[in-house]
């Protein structure tokens, strides 16, 4: 694959699909813990609360900025009540029968139009799915994982694959549409390659395999598992993503900053071989970062949760995080491309990818 044709991306994270770790600020002095427990606990105030949230947490100067640095796609998370309230009740919901803010499907249109703008290639993520695919905050229940468990789940997210084929389907910025983010992975394997291979040919009845892609993640799993799944001639322009991350797990946490590097540049280089060598399909990077702390995913005491540094000083501490950061570019540069997790946070700057490059741990220019 030349470089010309390599996707060098970041996400849009907590712009569409909340999450509270992302903007605090936006969750303060509430109980919820999630997009929909907020909607619910805000009631008629959510929608001004959000409007307010998206038209300035990202905007046509941070489409500017990306194009600037180089970077030549996003990755845009949503959520499966984007279109209209006519998605399934959920217990979570309590007394609302549709809890969540109308409006988002117009904030997604101008990003296409900035995003055709400035010449970025657009990836959009159905992100959160009726009932949760795997009980985080960001499939828009925490705790709760049900999106399995009822055909009624399973046929609007497919509904709401379609539909976003039909909207953005001759928009030139599309490039692909992937059909679920992280489910859990204790989902049944053949269950999520049914689903795959249905929202597959439904996305498929608006957007052609020359112009768009099909992407869908691995699900916590190997690769693998999907030997000779969704292959040529019968299937064209799928893309396998993988999300690598090395701070939720304990083995990981308690690695130093060799050993961080070590599992990157020996374990991922395997994994990518690997990978290249015998999935048969091109393979994305669709979330990476440089967080090293688990903090994060135990929620949300004050202030930043950066891997403790207390054994280094600042320079060691921006050496760590520039080894970090190339490490994982010189791994990730082997695959069809990466996109970082996120563009902006409100804290925790080794998540915010405009801060890691403002600080210098990622490279000025990508192009």
């Amino acid at each position: 694959m030349m470089s010309a044709n390599k996707l060098r991306g970041v996400n849009l994270g907590g712009w569409l699909v909340l999450e509270k770790w992302m903007t605090p600020s936006l969750f303060a002095g509430l109980n919820a813990r999630d997009e929909t427990s907020w909607c619910v606990e805000l009631g008629r105030e959510a929608e001004t609360r959000l409007q307010q949230h998206w038209q300035t947490f990202i905007t046509r100067a941070d489409f500017a900025w990306l194009a600037q640095v180089g970077i030549n796609a996003v990755r845009i998370p949503v959520g499966y009540w984007l279109f209209a309230a006519d998605y399934p009740y959920h217990h979570s919901f309590s007394a609302a029968m549709y809890p969540f803010v109308g409006g988002g499907v117009e904030v997604l249109d101008r990003a296409f139009d900035w995003a055709e703008e400035f010449g970025l290639k657009v990836v959009v993520d159905l992100h959160a799915a009726p009932g949760c695919q795997n009980g985080f905050d960001n499939g828009g229940i925490q705790d709760v994982c049900e999106w399995h468990t009822q055909d009624a789940y399973i046929d609007y997210s497919l509904e709401t694959l379609e539909r976003l084929a039909q909207r953005y389907g001759k928009r030139p910025a599309l490039h692909g549409i992937e059909v679920l983010n992280e489910p859990r992975w204790d989902v049944d394997t053949e269950l999520l390659q049914r689903y795959t291979d249905a929202a597959y040919w439904r996305i498929r009845r608006h957007c052609p395999a020359e112009q768009v892609a099909v992407i869908f993640h691995d699900g916590f799993r190997s690769f693998r598992e999907y030997a000779g799944f969704l292959q040529p001639p019968n299937y064209g322009n799928v893309i396998f993503d993988i999300h690598r991350y090395q701070c939720f797990v304990q083995d990981d946490i308690d690695r130093d900053i060799y050993r961080h590097l070590q599992k990157v540049v020996c374990d991922w280089k395997t994994e990518a071989d690997e990978i290249i060598g015998g999935l048969g399909l091109p393979t994305y990077v669709g979330e990476w970062s440089l967080g090293l702390d688990a903090k994060l995913a135990a929620l949300w005491a004050e202030g930043p949760f950066d891997h403790g540094h207390k054994q280094m000083d600042d320079i060691q501490f921006d050496i760590a995080c520039r080894g970090y950061a190339a490490a994982q570019l010189t791994v990730f540069e082997k695959y069809l491309g990466w996109f970082f997790w996120s563009y902006k946070t409100e804290n925790m700057p080794q998540w915010n990818f405009r801060e890691c490059v403002e600080r210098g741990w990622l490279p000025g220019k990508f192009a």
